[in-house]
């Protein structure tokens, strides 16, 4: 057996799956908790453990092999390639492998969505960035993470509610549902501060209200729904800037795969962010993910992804197994 360790990690959750190359079929999968990022204080060694939590517990089907390698997409890598060195290098003296590959999990999930080819991919969850490959060319719009940027993100829509409940409770704003959903969700209003902030990752804490924003869209909120076209007008002005720069003029339309979390809000998200990208310029293929970070992640590992391989740091020997079908 050739196996392969796959990992998603982002700054929700961590996925992890090993993956047989020779039988071509998961051997098992686990998760654990997210990271805050590799470009935050202390970022590495939460990712480690993060990684660890998931993957180790997986190790016993292997039956005392090793694995051929070890591929992480993980928020944050492509700021902070330092960290994204330190951490391959730690992940592999950590697992039995013989070799690691850290990438950015927007990579690879651009990688999973399009099967390795070119064109864009919007990976929406607790953060947003938008990659771009085209022949020749990559680009990476936002991606800046929670302070900066993740425009239209997981996080962005949960703190853009808390606002929105922060400012009707004020008086400042008008009444929403989101007041209600805010205190029910994360206690008095006033100690709303210190329950997002005060946790170890808040753009987590914020995140985790943003299905709460889309439950008060649907339930027809004024507020709830202006809040979740925005967020739709942000990203689909991204993927339009990922686009003008991978092709489309005369080389028919760029293909887009969306993928993330944030897809699971449903149609007062995707309803208006898909309005926004038949419109778009250059003209856009909307099309339904292959696969998901985890795909990415596999097919990065079997080294059958050439126009991705420059964004990969990687450790450990430097041959490649053979790629699966």
């Amino acid at each position: 057996m050739t196996a392969v360790l796959a990992v998603d990690l982002g700054k929700t959750g961590c996925r992890a799956q090993i993956w047989d190359a020779t039988a071509g079929a998961a051997v098992a999968a686990g998760e654990a908790p997210g990271a805050p990022g590799l470009a935050e204080s202390g970022g590495v060694a939460a990712a480690v453990s993060s990684v660890l939590g998931a993957a180790r517990p997986l190790l016993a089907h292997l039956g005392g092999q090793r694995l051929a390698c070890v591929c992480v997409g993980a928020a944050g890598a492509a700021s902070a390639p330092a960290a994204a060195r330190e951490f391959a290098g730690l992940l592999q003296e950590a697992l039995p492998t013989e070799r690691t590959a850290v990438t950015s999990d927007a990579v690879t999930a651009h990688a999973g969505a399009l099967g390795g080819s070119t064109g864009v991919v919007l990976a929406a969850g607790t953060g947003a960035v938008t990659i771009g490959l085209g022949a020749g060319t990559f680009t990476r719009v936002d991606g800046w993470g929670p302070w900066l940027g993740d425009e239209g993100s997981g996080a962005w829509i949960g703190r853009a509610g808390l606002r929105a409940a922060l400012r009707a409770h004020d008086g400042r704003g008008p009444a929403t549902a989101l007041t209600e959903a805010a205190a029910r969700q994360f206690g008095p209003l006033e100690q709303l501060p210190h329950a997002v902030g005060g946790t170890g990752n808040p753009a987590r804490a914020a995140a985790s209200f943003a299905p709460a924003v889309a439950g008060a869209a649907t339930a027809g909120d004024a507020v709830a729904a202006a809040v979740l076209r925005e967020a739709a007008g942000a990203l689909a002005e991204a993927v339009a800037a990922a686009a003008r720069t991978v092709g489309g003029r005369d080389d028919g339309p760029v293909p887009v795969a969306v993928t993330g979390g944030l897809t699971h809000l449903g149609a007062p998200l995707t309803g208006p962010l898909h309005a926004l990208l038949s419109r778009s310029a250059p003209p856009l293929e909307i099309r339904p993910a292959l696969g998901d970070p985890l795909d990415g992640a596999r097919r990065l590992a079997l080294g059958g992804c050439a126009a991705h391989e420059p964004f990969l740091v990687r450790a450990g020997r430097t041959a490649v197994p053979a790629a699966s079908p």
